[in-house]
Order: C-alpha cells, then structure tokens, then sequence
C-alpha cells in the first residue's frame, strides 16, 4: 500500500453533542460521497467510560498502577476489546465502508478530525474497525484546529518551508522552582546519559548549531534552572523552526469551562509576570498568558504573540497537554500555539507514564525508556515535510509493536495518547 501518495484521498470528519453524537464527513474534491451518522448516547457513554477506566487516573494514587497493570491498556486482549468497542460506537458504518473500498485499492486516505468535546480523548488512530485492523494502518490520521482560531484576525502564520532551518527550540524537563526532583512537578526524565536517545538528538542539532539553549554538551539541556518565560521569549523572538517541550502541563478541569488556565511549568520563579497564580517559589506559564501577554498587567502591555512569538511546529509532551479539546471553547495550551502562529502541534490526550514508572510499576527491563523513544520520535517526525504521515508511521509501528510483542512497554497507554492538531 502506497503510505503517502502525492494527493491522497482526505475526508473532513466533524462531530457533534446533541445527547446522541453526530458524525458528519465530506471528502474533499467530491472524490467520495459524504455522509452523517449517529451514535446512541448510552452507547457513547458506555464506549467513553470503558475509556476513562483504562486511562491513567493521576487524581487516584493507584490511577497510574491500574493502568499499567490491570486497566484496559495493560494487555493486548483487552485494549484490543476495547479499541473495536471504540470503533464500533465511533465510526459511521458509511464512513467505514469507503474506507474499506480504499484499502482494497491499496490507497490510504487522509482522515482530518475535529471530535466534539465529550469524544476529545478517543485514541482514533487506535480504534478497530476489524479484528487485528486499526484505523491508523488504513488511514494518516490528525486533529481539525479550531476554525476560530485558524481564522483570528492578526493572527500570525509561520510555515515550515520557509523556517525549517532556524533553531529548535528545546525546554527539556525544566527545573519547577520550589519542587524536589521526585516531587509532583519533579523530574520528567530523570537522570539523562549523554549516549540516551534523547541526548544524542540534542547533540546533533547543538553540532548543526540549531539547538537553544545553546550548550556545551547534550546533557546540559536537560534540568536547566535559567528556561523561564523571559528566556523562552528571548529564544522565540530570535527566530525558531521548532519548540519542544517535555515537562509538566496542569490541564485545567473540562467542568471548570475555563480551558485558559492550563499551565506550562517552565523555570518560573513565583516573582514572574503572569496570570496564574503562584504555587510555592514558581508561577507557571498559562495558555492565557500565551494569549493575552500581559494585558491588565503592566502599564504598557505586550500581545502574548509577540512576547512568545510560536514557531510553526510545537511538540508539547506533557501529561494531558491537548486537554483543551475537551473545552466548548478552546482556548488552552493547543489553541495558543495555534494562535501564536503554529501550524502544527502535537499534544497529548491524557496523563503519560514516565519510563521510571514502567519500570518500578510495570516491571521493564532497566534499559526500556518507551517515552523517551517517543519523544525522539515526535521529534523526528517534526524535521520532515509530512509530519503527520511521519507520525502514522510511528504509530503504524508501535501498532505492530503491541500486536507482535504484547508486552507493556509497547502498550498504546503511553503512544495512542499523541495526537496532532494541524492547520491544513
């Protein structure tokens, strides 16, 4: 089957919360008829809660061992269960039935979602519309960016033809001021070794001289005290190709409707200009803060886009760092990408097991780092022209992974959380 073909066949797929779900779709060009479909509302809620209990629950101190060891996600079988429920509640008989024409054709479309709220956590890539067959192995699949934001007035585009060659921005499990290593807003990673993964990405980038911070060796990015908000700024004003950031997000609540309050935990003392409040010696950074920029709170106020000007891909690899989805308005850390001039944002739909915890929960080999492996990953695929076919591809493998090996360190509970929000 070609992967990527030149102008692959790309539906538009739309949903909406009227008690039941509505799914609608069109295929751009009219190379496909569209259609709508509806999914009973007591079958949705019975497909989400089967969800919501194989996620990693962080407000349960046993959250994150349920969903290594017991939940959903824990075993082939069950996660494998759970995806066709998935598929069956979620995708439009119609739907699944053009797509089946395609791959009897060998032709792989391109889906481009925009979930309604309620569904915004459903691992898409991941669902099985057949036993052993996952949408992700028969289609590129990515996130619909909120037309409201895509179309704000003024607001700022960066492609990545014309940037790809400016420095990678890159905030690397930051240290929280106020907050002990293994504390709640602690290490991310933890110790890095300069031959790591990760390590060696930082260190080619550094040698090609697009790396910022710039460092005297590979480790030195990680854990770093100085990558507040003013020096993100700095770096982003100077002009950036990529940023990536691995560290903690705090997701606000769905219920609170306030999806602004979502929280980047840079280097911040508590002394900071901002919108959030303080939480011992740090104050985080805030989607309001990426908005509004200090509007209200300075006598003479700076637009958010142009303290922290955002380069046309951002990987954001945080626990629930998509979270704003969730949101009838959303105006969380994804859409302030968007609207600071990103075209591209990968982020994640729920909390993520660090490698440490596979380990100490789950009982990996010393040696596996399944989120390291996927950052490198993410952030290979942010160097290529086609981010999102390139980050199907991962998942097609880790896909074959999980079905071939069936052992946690594979486990769609860390890789399917990823979804990528695009412009075009």
């Amino acid at each position: 089957m070609p992967t990527h073909p030149c102008h692959p066949p790309t539906a538009i797929v739309r949903m909406a919360d009227a008690g039941d779900l509505y799914t609608s779709w069109r295929w751009t060009h009219d190379s496909h008829p569209g259609g709508v479909g509806v999914a009973p509302a007591a079958q949705v809620d019975a497909a989400l809660a089967a969800l919501a209990r194989a996620l990693p629950d962080l407000t349960d101190p046993e959250g994150l061992h349920h969903a290594l060891t017991a939940g959903g996600f824990s075993a082939y079988e069950s996660e494998h269960d759970l995806a066709q429920l998935l598929s069956r509640t979620f995708l439009p008989f119609g739907l699944a039935q053009q797509l089946h024409e395609l791959l009897t054709r060998g032709v792989r479309p391109h889906l481009r979602l925009q979930p309604s709220p309620r569904v915004a956590q459903v691992p898409w890539e991941l669902i099985a519309p057949d036993a052993g067959l996952r949408l992700v192995d028969i289609a590129d699949v990515s996130l619909l960016a909120p037309l409201s934001i895509v179309h704000s007035p003024g607001r700022p585009v960066r492609t990545w033809t014309h940037t790809r060659q400016l420095p990678v921005v890159a905030v690397l499990d930051p240290r929280v001021p106020g907050f002990r290593a293994d504390s709640e807003l602690g290490s991310v990673l933890g110790r890095m070794a300069a031959d790591s993964p990760l390590s060696q990405r930082v260190a080619t980038y550094a040698g090609e001289g697009r790396l910022l911070p710039e460092v005297d060796g590979p480790t030195d990015c990680f854990r770093r005290e100085d990558v507040d908000r003013e020096w993100l700024g700095a770096a982003l004003r100077e002009g950036a190709g990529r940023l990536m950031y691995v560290g903690h997000v705090t997701a606000a609540a769905p219920e609170s409707g306030q999806s602004e309050h979502a929280e980047l935990h840079l280097a911040c003392a508590a002394d900071s200009v901002g919108f959030a409040e303080p939480t011992r010696a740090h104050r985080p950074l805030s989607a309001k803060d990426l908005l509004l920029g200090t509007h209200t709170l300075t006598a003479e106020p700076i637009r958010g886009a142009e303290l922290w000007p955002i380069p046309s891909r951002v990987a954001l690899i945080a626990c629930e760092s998509g979270g704003d989805l969730r949101f009838s308005e959303a105006l969380g850390l994804v859409s302030a990408m968007i609207a600071g001039g990103a075209e591209l944002v990968t982020a994640s739909r729920w909390a993520l097991p660090t490698d440490l915890a596979f380990q100490r929960i789950a009982g990996t080999a010393a040696h596996a780092c399944p989120l390291q492996d996927a950052i490198c990953s993410i952030d290979a695929a942010h160097e290529l022209p086609d981010a999102v076919g390139a980050l199907c591809d991962w998942q097609r493998e880790r896909v074959a992974a999980w079905r071939d090996e069936r052992t946690i360190e594979h486990s769609p509970v860390l890789w399917a959380a990823f979804a990528t929000v695009s412009t075009h």
